[in-house]
């Protein structure tokens, strides 16, 4: 059946690591065996001490899991390097240009504030290898290792230098000089709101703040990158040139434009190949995108004579699809946008900085840049489930896809979240888009509650 993607995940991490509700169904116990395996892998046994980069979000169990993790981590012999309240893409960035073995970033990414995530990252800032994460899970299911001793026994490092060098490298990317530019940054209470404003401060540009008072429990609560409105209001009442809106570990990136209009990690993508191609620096001549990437956009590349492929849905998948192809450029619609001559990962101040440097070069305004590209009409629609892996299987289930595709005249895709108890059903086509959805959404409904009686 076209459109139903399935995929097997771990017992414990998914597309984007290990995420629960905080003490929960992710504790601190968790995290305490996370670090203690991670800081025996990489120190090879106790044959030497493994270098460990920890950052994290504003979330309240954030600093739980930590310390928790810090703990084990240093008790197997790791020395652990603590970058405080970060985004993820900084860790990526210090554990590759630092000669760290490892990153760890404790965050639930655009999740609510009960939730909570441990995201695990190799030296080289990439997500960490399936045969890594498959020891890990072994470890959480009871595995065992020895403990450091005497002065086997490791440390903890205040690391702020580590995000100081990421700040300046952020810095180090613009062409142009952001004076006389008034942009709105909405930090979802999350990482950005410790890093956006002074960087784009240091470039000129006259900064309008909100969702940036993170209280632990406030992060992506009615701001952020899943939830614009107040950010559009924002750029219509102050007349801004755009805005930009993060999420709560600030690596995807949601823009408006100065008329108040959303441009999506779809826009994003079809704005910034078209900058780069016209100054030879798309290598490859394409694009990477997800199988949840507008229709549309393949047909705009198509006229601009930029290629594109697309991979599951997940920035992993995104990125091992850049190297493999050799493109530079690739991202999803949620914002989650890589630029590899730059990272390892999706960053959303990077994508903002990139924006920018567009809008400025071009010599237009951000909304200009977005034409030429003409999304087709979709419907998206989550359905909270218990059995999200077994409903992409259920018969019914199948067929009613396979209606709603004839109904809509295009596709649905059906998929299982990697990150939370969720199906997402996206139905895109030429017309009844949101009848199609709710068609299947019906459907899934019913096999849920039918799984659940035979559970």
């Amino acid at each position: 059946m076209r459109g139903v993607e399935e995929r097997g995940l771990g017992k414990y991490f998914g597309t984007d690591g290990f995420r629960g509700r905080a003490n929960e169904t992710l504790t601190a116990v968790h995290a305490f065996r996370i670090g203690r395996f991670l800081g025996n892998y990489f120190g090879k046994n106790g044959e030497k001490r493994a270098r460990i980069v920890v950052g994290k979000d504003t979330r309240l169990s954030s600093y739980t899991f930590e310390y928790a993790l810090t703990a084990g981590a240093t008790a197997s012999g790791a020395d652990v390097y603590l970058l405080h309240v970060t985004t993820t893409p900084s860790v990526s960035y210090v554990a590759r240009t630092e000669g760290f073995d490892c990153g760890v970033m404790i965050s639930a990414s655009h999740n609510p504030y009960t939730d909570n995530g441990i995201k695990l990252m190799d030296g080289n800032g990439e997500k960490m290898g399936d045969g890594v994460i498959s020891a890990v899970e072994e470890m959480l299911d009871g595995g065992d290792v020895p403990f450091a001793r005497g002065d086997k026994i490791g440390r903890t490092v205040d690391y702020v230098a580590g995000r100081n060098r990421y700040l300046a490298f952020l810095l180090s990317l613009p062409r142009v000089s952001f004076r006389g530019l008034k942009i709105g940054l909405d930090c979802a209470n999350g990482s950005a709101f410790a890093i956006s404003k002074a960087v784009f401060d240091a470039l000129g540009a006259q900064v309008y703040l909100i969702g940036a008072e993170p209280g632990g429990t406030n992060i992506n609560l009615h701001c952020g990158s899943t939830c614009v409105d107040r950010l559009q209001e924002l750029v219509v009442s102050r007349s801004l040139d755009m805005g930009f809106a993060f999420d709560g570990d600030a690596d995807r990136c949601i823009a408006v434009d100065e008329k108040g209009r959303v441009i999506d990690g779809d826009g994003i993508l079809y704005i910034c190949a078209n900058y780069l191609a016209s100054r030879g620096e798309l290598d490859g001549k394409g694009v990477v995108l997800t199988e949840m990437s507008n229709l549309g956009l393949d047909k705009a590349f198509q006229g601009k004579g930029i290629g594109c492929v697309r991979t599951e849905v997940g920035d992993r998948f995104v990125y091992a699809e850049m190297v493999k192809t050799g493109y530079l450029l690739g991202g999803e619609p949620s914002g989650h946008i890589i630029f590899r001559k730059h990272e390892t990962t999706g960053d959303g101040l990077v994508t903002a900085l990139k924006l920018v440097e567009a809008a400025l070069e071009s010599k237009c305004p951000i909304s200009c840049l977005a034409n030429g590209y003409r999304p087709f009409p979709r419907e998206l629609i989550n359905v909270r489930v218990l059995h999200k892996n077994e409903i992409l299987l259920d018969r019914r289930v199948k067929e009613a896809v396979a209606r709603a595709e004839d109904l809509c005249q295009g596709r649905i895709v059906l998929r299982a979240s990697g990150t939370e108890p969720i199906v997402r059903i996206l139905a895109e086509g030429k017309k009844n888009c949101k009848e199609s959805a709710g068609i299947v959404k019906i459907v899934v409904e019913e096999a849920e509650e039918r799984l659940c009686a035979e559970s």
